[in-house]
């Protein structure tokens, strides 16, 4: 009924039965709320929204939905590299990843190790497959995240994956962006504890070369905690004066 296709006046529309959906979630619009940007998921107790740098007081919807979806694409991919992480060391697929180099996946090591190990055409097929996915295959509903698949992207494969209980899917959009914050964090903590020690897991033992090992025998260390310096005074190994703060 309108030359400019208003979508709210397409009230015959099939989508919004759900009922012929394979797997394409148009539940909810996605609307800024009357008072700015509090309310919405990601939003979470004691701080509620949390915005120490001040990105969203400009009051630009597009702006805050970009960096959103932004925020929970690196939580997917995060979750991804943590169990990427974790399983390699109690699983690994039997048979080769190169045949042509004679390359099994048992002989890949963990970590960042398999940067330099796995070949390069593989790593070219690696990005071609996240070009393919980012820029042909999901394609943005207006909502952050929700790229018409359903949940768990089960849509992909023909499977009705709707989520039409609203609290149910606030609930697990909830919990989706809080472990994606949380995997955030492990992800990284792991590339440097990996990078320090060869160990994703920061083995103690393993980093010989760290300068507070020249005072790690000292008197006052003590379990379980051993030596002790968050704000890293003793880094730079000066034994003269550890001693002058020590007395």
């Amino acid at each position: 009924g309108s030359a400019w296709g208003d979508w709210a006046l397409y009230t015959d529309s099939p989508l919004r039965s759900l009922k012929s959906d394979p797997g394409y979630n148009t539940l909810p619009e996605w609307d800024k709320p009357a008072n700015g940007f509090e309310g919405l998921v990601g939003d979470q107790p004691p701080l509620g929204l949390w915005d120490p740098l001040g990105f969203t007081k400009d009051g630009d919807v597009e702006k805050f939905k970009r960096r959103r979806e932004v925020e929970i694409k690196h939580g997917r991919v995060s979750m991804f590299a943590t169990m990427g992480y974790i399983v390699p060391y109690y699983f690994k697929f039997p048979g080769y990843l190169s045949p042509s180099t004679d390359l099994k996946f048992e002989d890949v090591p963990n970590g960042l190790k398999a940067l330099s190990v796995v070949p390069q055409a593989g790593w070219a097929q690696i990005v071609a497959f996240i070009g393919f996915l980012e820029l042909v295959y999901n394609k943005s509903t207006g909502e952050p995240g929700n790229y018409g698949k359903g949940l768990f992207g089960l849509g992909s494969l023909g499977l009705s994956a709707v989520c039409t209980d609203p609290d149910a899917r606030d609930k697990k959009l909830r919990a989706e962006i809080s472990n994606g914050r949380l995997a955030m964090m492990a992800i990284i903590g792991m590339f440097f504890q990996d990078g320090l020690t060869g160990s994703a897991w920061g083995d103690w033992a393993l980093y010989t070369d760290s300068p507070l090992r020249a005072f790690e025998s000292e008197l006052g260390v003590q379990a379980p905690v051993g030596f002790w310096d968050p704000l890293g005074l003793s880094k730079d190994g000066d034994a003269e004066t550890f001693r002058r703060r020590r007395q």
